[in-house]
This record gives C-alpha cells, structure tokens and sequence, in this order.
C-alpha cells in the first residue's frame, strides 16, 4: 500500500469488480480511455481481468482509494515494461465523477511515479492521452509530464478525429521536482 496526500494506491479486491465495471461503463469515462468503439465491459470480463492481474507477478496495477473515506474511485498502474530501456507505460482513470477536478488523480500519480521512481528503479515513464482529455492534461503537466509528441488525428471520437499526446517524466526530472 503506497500513501499520497489524498489516496492511497492498494491492491485490487475482488469485491471492487462490480463498481470497477460501473465506472468502465460510464460513457463520460469510457470517453477517455478506450481507443476503440465504446462496448459495455461485462461483469465476467472484469473477474477475469481480476484474475489475470492476480496470478501475475509482474503486475503492477492498483486500485485507487480515498484516505478520508477509504472508498475505491479508480485503479492505475503500469501497462507495460520496457526492462530494457527502463521505460514504464503507465494509466490511470478515476472512475467516480465526485473525486473528477479535486486532486485525486493527480495524488494518485505522484504516488503512481514515486512507486515507479523509488521502489522499481526506472528512468522514465510515459503515458498517452488524447487532446480532448484537458482535465488529465493539467493533472499529468502537474505531476511533472511533459508533452514530447502528437499522434495527429490518432483517435475518432464524437464525429471527428481528434490528436492523442505522448507525454513522459524522466528520473532526474522526478527527483529534482521532489527535492529527493
């Protein structure tokens, strides 16, 4: 369990399945996170992803959850992993609308980078997100990412085709933002 000033990020439970399905399936969330045509998650498929996440020992996905009411707003994590070239992809939603503009997501983050930064010894983790998403733009520019490309006209959404940023945080970076 990894603490910020506002969440703390903790391993997912069964039981938040049901409510992770709900936020999943709000249009407005939906919205912002799938690339694809929005197509309702089902129940079975988020136990299933449950599961997955479970049996695997290199996953690093948590759910996000309130100090104050220790309620589960939303998950993060890392998508994917480059050992390689110490690179992390990461993600994040905060699925429930009354925590959406409060700082939430952006504690989350720092919380999400400080576990990466700190605990996992990478060099630089990214993110995508696309150009219509200008609440998560200031959240991400907040936790210390910088735009370093445009995915022109990368997503069709609500009758036009819209850009999706490249945006990254390098170690140094980082540590000299935290004064670590």
């Amino acid at each position: 369990m990894y603490t910020g000033e506002k969440v703390k990020l903790r391993a997912y439970k069964r039981e938040d399945m049901e409510l992770a399905q709900r936020y999943l399936n709000d249009a407005e969330t939906r919205r912002f996170l799938a690339p694809g045509i929005p197509y309702p998650y089902t129940l079975e498929e988020e136990n299933k992803w449950f599961e997955k996440i479970s049996a695997n020992n290199d996953n690093y996905s948590f759910a996000v959850e309130t100090l104050e009411e220790g309620k589960y707003i939303g998950g993060c994590g890392v998508n994917s992993l480059d050992w390689k070239n110490s690179v992390a992809t990461v993600g994040i939603f905060i699925g429930d609308k009354n925590y959406w503009g409060k700082g939430y997501g952006t504690d989350a983050m720092k919380v999400l980078l400080k576990f990466i930064f700190e605990q996992m010894n990478i060099n630089k983790v990214k993110l995508f997100v696309y150009s219509f998403n200008e609440r998560a733009v200031k959240s991400y520019e907040k936790s210390g990412f910088k735009r370093e490309g445009v995915l022109r006209q990368e997503i069709f959404r609500d009758g036009k085709y819209n850009d999706e940023y490249v945006m990254g945080i390098l170690k140094d970076e980082y540590f000299q933002q935290n004064c670590i």
